[in-house]
């Protein structure tokens, strides 16, 4: 339990000092001896008969059987050793009783585990609930228990070196943290305190375990340490890291020997045969017992994060409470020196082995005194001394004995066990007695007559120093001892004057380096030293920088006249010279004249700002602030302020701004008072109180909700025109004003104009009149201009714009310029609605042009040529495509960009493919199914080309008397002026080339045929569709209206059809067939739907053979069971989603947008009552009409060029009359059909190569 060494001579055998030169020269070595031969007798040192040597299995010497006492008949059997190994071993102190060496090697975990669980089991309970006064109870029960034994492991003795140490240390095994760092330095560290320059030890250079550096302790319940003082009687230090409490039981030093006379009475028999018993540690007394006999004893419990600090010679004794961890050190300070001299004396009357030497330790302290602290070195000197005088006295007795023969010897280079007294064991260092003719021998001198039986003449005295060395070292010390009152002598006289003589500052500092470079210990005259020091050099700092702030003009840190006079007397009591007096003494007098001239000036009324400005430059560059600088300011700057109040006022022509009146009024509140100023205030307090008033009222006007007219305003800004002062609001209330009438002006010069305003100029001066703060009357009747505009724009882009079209209703209404261009239509399909054009480039004009009408309508004929040629270009390229086009790599087609796969349908406008998946397909079940196969509605317009609703030209016109009553100019309504007018010449020319005798012809077949055919068939062949109603709308979804009620029949009925088509039914030749086409082709680029587009494309149509791949591919995708009577789905066909009717499939979700009518399908008209084979009533599919239609009137007879028979009444499918437009009656105009939006799978799917696809 002690952190002491318990064996130095182990310790520095193992531990011998670094080799040196002179560790060489002087060093005696048992290795620098002459080899021996292994094979020689110990006693006779003889070779021969090695029949009869014996080998010792100790320590390997070798001796005649014969030679020994008493002499061996022959050589023994087994194990021999030889004698001085059996006494070495008969020497050797026994185990100590009760303490055994564990076998077992745990770690911190696995002991802590051991030693928490042992104390739980033992006390029955949690260790952290077992209190500190049980476990003490039951420790003292367990030590004088003689019946019941109980054992624990007690990791003690740790080497802090091989282990390592509790605290953080700078061993370069790892980097420390700035706070361990702190924590590696401190004085407190266990690794630090002993190497501490007012440590003692620091002057050892071994390493001596347990003193020098720290032990570590793993404790566990009842392990304990015995009763026992430190090696040397040197101070300890323990310092619990963690864990539970260590109870401390302590004797002072006083009673060290009471303690131990005590324990020698109550147990003599084992002091008898161990008289160094107590020095062994392994003897525990109860202190009640010690008590009962005398012996003073305290106890403590040191918890973690406490020290425990052990004095010289003072018992101590504990155990632990539990398991915890440890560490503790030595040290020797000044005041132990005495007590470690006599534990020497001590120890040589026990005969106990020495840590290290005593006499060593003082006499290298003495050979460095400089080094040493003041305190240390007195102590130093006073051990040197009592040294000194024993060592004179000890050589002059073994003088008196006739030993004269002597020996320098460096004993602090020999190891400790070769330089140890024989009879006391005390490490020798000032001398030694030895003997020639016993080399192994040595004693100290205090044991001179136990060397040996030798003569004197053999022996010598080995000695470290001589005895006029001694004293020289004894002097140094004193020295440097008394040093300090000579320092001490000298800096009193110097601070307290006692010669008269000031020193100089350079003598006072000399004194300060002294105390530094010799360690003076903090004292109080070293501390008024420094203080003296700081304070005139502070003085002189501060008396320079005055001095040269007068010299330079730089300002320096301003004192007043009070702190100038304190510092002048502060100098002149400074034990010091200062030679910077006169220089302050100087300032003063030139501080007190200037005061005196600045007290002339004041007392004049009024003074002169001149006068005052002259003054404050001459106190400022004196460096120092006087009173009269705070009045000469005070007057200067009311003197200032009056002078620019009188300038901002009386200004002819500028006026005041608020910021500046309030700032004046501000700064007037600072300055001085006085009559003027109180004057000048109350001005400027009325001129700001009447402008704040007009700027409030002016604010009121900027920010109602009830705007005054201009003549209100008008007469506001004429009244604050008076008021000298700049105000904001007037000011922002007069640039209202005038942007008022300036945009008054605006609309009466767009109301005169030669043509109505356009809606840009209009909505323009509308969000400008808006955000005036004037009453503008012209600006409501502006409000009801745009608003009418804006409803007839809406209402025309309901009639035109799909749902979610990416078209702008000016793009529809305009010929689409760049249709020649594939990309650019793909580009437009994909793109977000309306974010990828401006609708100024529709008709490639700008902003400005499109005020123009004439531009207008010359922009439109030349881009209705460009829509025409650029789609000439595209029919052509497109036709260029294989036809049907394979599955398979290939040129992109369709609106996504893809290549050509199942399902694709050509679009008869563009000539392009598109797959089923991306575009609606015409819709066969939702017509009459009549035998008149050409009049099946199963044409295809791609989205590209049909880009809007198609509606018809009676809705156009509705918009157009509309857009008549506007007083404004819309883009889009000329635009569709251009529209209507392109649509119905179209129609002239289409009805013109209709009543032609080369096309009249064909059509009266055609329409006879029809009859024939219609009335060939059965009733029950073709059952009637329902009616469904279509207004200029997308067509309905399958997924809005779901399948026709009758759909099934009216496909079976269709598909049962197919096998009897026949065609073509018509002949046209060349030269009237390619009119046709180039009006079909003019008539599908209007985005308008005419009767006459639908005739010709139905004329054209017969003149073909019938599309039955196209018509089966349509009726699989409507209705897959009913296609020539196979219960297969068609190829490429989407499943129904779950509640889906099976008739019509769901498109899926990703298909663009279907179109609601069929391109260039007009509105069914109904058959005529007296020439029809059905009743008259409402013709199969035709729609019921929109709510509020007039009712349709019946056709003039006569207006075609050639009367119809009987039968083919012209059709009136917008049930308007409208005889202007409708004046070519014809048989075979279809009743309109509603598609649906079937879709086919994308690009790539599976589909019988039986299809066939095309016209």
């Amino acid at each position: 339990g002690s952190p002491g060494a318990r064996d130095g001579r182990e310790e520095l055998r193992h531990s011998p000092e670094p080799c040196t030169k002179m560790t060489m020269r002087l060093r005696r070595s048992h290795s620098n001896s002459q080899f021996v031969d292994s094979y020689i007798c110990r006693i006779c040192s003889r070779g021969d008969e090695d029949d009869k040597l014996l080998l010792c299995d100790g320590c390997d010497d070798n001796y005649h059987i014969f030679c020994l006492l008493p002499p061996l008949p022959e050589i023994p059997k087994g194990i021999w050793r030889c004698p001085k190994c059996v006494m070495a071993e008969c020497k050797r102190p026994p185990e100590a009783f009760g303490f055994e060496q564990a076998t077992r090697e745990y770690t911190l975990q696995s002991f802590g585990e051991m030693a928490d669980a042992f104390k739980a089991d033992y006390f029955n309970m949690p260790v952290h609930m077992v209190p500190t006064e049980l476990v003490e109870k039951e420790f003292w029960r367990l030590v004088n228990s003689i019946e019941e034994d109980v054992t624990v492991e007690y990791g003690a003795d740790i080497h802090s070196k091989e282990f390592g140490s509790g605290f953080p240390v700078r061993d370069g095994k790892r980097r420390l943290s700035p706070e361990e760092e702190e924590y590696a330095g401190s004085g407190w560290n266990l690794n630090v305190m002993p190497v501490l320059q007012q440590s003692v030890l620091c002057h050892i250079n071994a390493d001596i375990s347990g003193m020098k550096v720290p032990w570590l302790y793993v404790g566990m319940v009842f392990s304990a340490f015995c009763w026992h003082i430190e090696d040397h009687w040197s101070y300890s230090i323990n310092y619990l890291h963690w864990g539970e409490p260590k109870t401390w039981y302590g004797v002072p030093s006083f009673a060290a020997e009471h303690l131990e006379e005590v324990m020698k009475k109550l147990t003599p028999e084992l002091f008898e045969s161990q008289p160094d018993l107590l020095h062994q540690l392994v003897t525990l007394m109860n202190p009640n017992t010690l008590m009962a006999h005398g012996v003073p004893v305290v106890r403590t419990n040191q918890c973690a994060g406490e020290f425990v600090i052990t004095f010289p010679r003072a018992y101590h004794s504990g155990f632990n409470q539990g398991y915890n961890f440890a560490e503790a050190v030595n040290f020797c300070t000044a005041d132990w020196l005495p007590a470690g001299r006599q534990c020497i004396e001590h120890y040589r009357r026990l005969r106990r082995y020495c840590v290290f030497s005593h006499e060593e330790l003082i006499c290298k302290m003495a050979a460095s005194p400089e080094k040493l602290d003041l305190n240390l070195a007195a102590a130093v000197h006073k051990e040197m001394f009592v040294l000194v005088q024993e060592e004179r006295k000890l050589r002059k007795a073994l003088l008196e004995k006739g030993i004269t023969e002597a020996e320098r010897e460096a004993f602090e280079l020999l190891p400790d066990d070769e330089r140890q007294c024989d009879k006391c064991k005390t490490t020798c260092f000032l001398s030694a007695l030895a003997c020639y003719d016993c080399p192994q021998g040595l004693v100290c001198l205090y044991h001179m007559d136990d060397l040996c039986k030798c003569p004197r003449s053999k022996q010598y005295l080995r000695y470290r120093y001589t005895l006029d060395e001694l004293p020289a070292m004894l002097h140094k010390l004193k020295v440097r001892a008394e040093s300090f009152d000579t320092w001490a002598n000298k800096v009193r006289i110097a601070l307290e004057v006692e010669d008269g003589r000031k020193r100089t500052l350079e003598e006072l500092r000399a004194l300060e380096s002294e105390a530094r470079e010799r360690k003076f210990p903090e004292n109080e005259l070293l501390h008024r030293l420094k203080g003296c020091l700081g304070q005139a050099e502070r003085c002189v700092s501060e008396a320079l920088g005055l001095i040269s702030s007068q010299e330079t003009g730089v300002p320096a840190p301003a004192l007043t006249v009070e702190e100038l006079r304190a510092f002048l007397e502060q100098m002149n009591q400074l034990p010091c010279v200062m030679h910077q007096i006169g220089d302050v003494q100087a300032l003063l007098e030139r501080v007190e004249a200037f005061q005196a001239e600045a007290r002339a000036a004041l007392d004049v009324p009024p003074p002169a700002p001149g006068t005052l400005q002259e003054l404050l430059e001459r106190g400022a560059r004196l460096g120092v602030e006087v009173p009269e600088g705070r009045r000469l300011e005070r007057q200067l700057a009311q003197a200032a302020w009056l002078e620019e109040v009188t300038a901002t006022l009386r200004s002819p022509r500028a006026r005041v701004p608020l910021p500046v009146m309030r700032g004046l009024i501000q700064a007037g509140r600072t300055v001085a008072p006085s009559p003027a100023v109180d004057v000048a205030m109350a001005e400027l307090q009325e001129l700001l109180t009447i402008a704040q008033r007009w700027e409030e009222k002016a604010q009121m006007c900027l920010e109602a909700r009830q705007k005054h007219p201009p003549a209100t305003l008008a007469a506001i800004i004429k009244e604050a025109e008076n008021i000298p002062a700049l105000l904001p609001n007037i000011q922002a209330l007069k640039e209202a004003l005038a942007k008022a009438r300036a945009w008054i002006a605006d609309v009466e010069e767009i109301q005169n104009g030669d043509h109505y305003p356009c809606l840009d100029d209009l909505e323009g001066l509308v969000a400008v009149g808006r955000d005036l703060p004037v009453r503008l009357e012209e600006l409501r009747q502006l409000e009801v201009q745009v608003g009418t505009a804006h409803s007839w724009r809406d209402k025309a882009s309901r009639t035109f714009l799909k749902k979610n079209s990416c078209y702008t209703l000016l793009e529809v209404l305009c010929p689409c310029a760049d249709a020649g261009s594939d990309s650019s239509k793909r580009l437009k399909w994909r793109q977000e609605p309306g974010l990828y054009r401006l609708d100024a480039e529709s008709l490639g004009l700008s902003a400005q042009d499109l005020r123009d009408p004439g531009a207008v309508i010359v922009a439109f004929k030349e881009g209705e040529q460009k829509e025409k040629e650029g789609m000439l270009r595209l029919r052509h390229a497109n036709a260029q495509k294989a036809a049907p086009p394979l599955p398979g790599p290939g040129p992109p087609s369709c609106v996504c960009g893809q290549p050509a796969g199942p399902g694709m349908l050509q679009c008869q406008l563009c000539r392009d493919w598109f797959h089923g998946s991306c575009v609606a397909w015409p819709r066969l079940g939702a017509q009459k199914p009549s035998p008149a196969w050409w009049e099946w509605d199963a044409k295809f317009l791609c989205p590209l080309c049909q880009r809007s609703r198609r509606p018809r030209l009676e809705t156009i016109l509705a918009l157009l008397v509309a857009l008549q009553k506007l007083p404004v100019r819309l883009p889009e309504g000329e635009a569709l002026q251009c529209l209507t007018e392109r649509a119905i010449t179209w129609q002239d020319r289409a009805r013109q080339l209709l009543a032609s005798p080369d096309v009249a012809g064909p059509l009266e077949r055609l329409a006879a045929l029809r009859h024939r055919l219609h009335g060939d068939s059965p009733q029950n062949t073709f059952p009637a569709p329902p009616q469904v109603s279509v207004e200029n709308g997308d067509a309905p979804s399958p997924e809005k209206n779901g399948p026709l009620p009758s759909g099934e029949r009216e496909l079976e009925a269709l598909s049962a059809a197919l096998p009897r088509l026949q065609g073509p039914v018509l002949e046209l030749s060349e030269g009237t067939r390619r009119p046709l086409e180039e009006l079909m082709m003019e008539g599908d680029l209007l985005e308008v739907t005419l009767d006459e587009a639908q005739s010709i494309w139905r004329l054209l149509q017969a003149t073909r053979p019938p599309p039955l791949a196209l018509f089966r591919l349509l009726l699989e995708v409507q209705h897959p069971k009913t296609a020539l009577g196979t219960p297969k789905a068609a190829p490429g066909t989407p499943k129904a989603a779950p509640g889906t009717p099976k008739p019509a499939p769901e498109p899926p979700k990703t298909a663009p947008e279907t179109p609601k009518a069929a391109p260039g399908t007009p509105k069914p008209a109904p058959e005529p009552p007296k020439t029809a084979p059905e009743p008259p009533k409402t013709a199969p599919g035709t729609p019921k009409p929109a709510p509020g239609t007039p009712k349709p009137a019946p056709e003039p007879p006569k207006t075609a060029p050639e009367p119809p028979k009987t039968g083919e009444g012209p059709p009136n499918p917008s049930g308007t009359p409208n005889a202007s437009l409708h004046r070519f009656p014809h048989p075979l105009l279809p009743p309109q059909t509603a598609l649906g939006t079937p879709n086919l799978p994308c690009p790539g799917s599976p589909a019988p190569r039986s299809q066939l696809w095309g016209h």
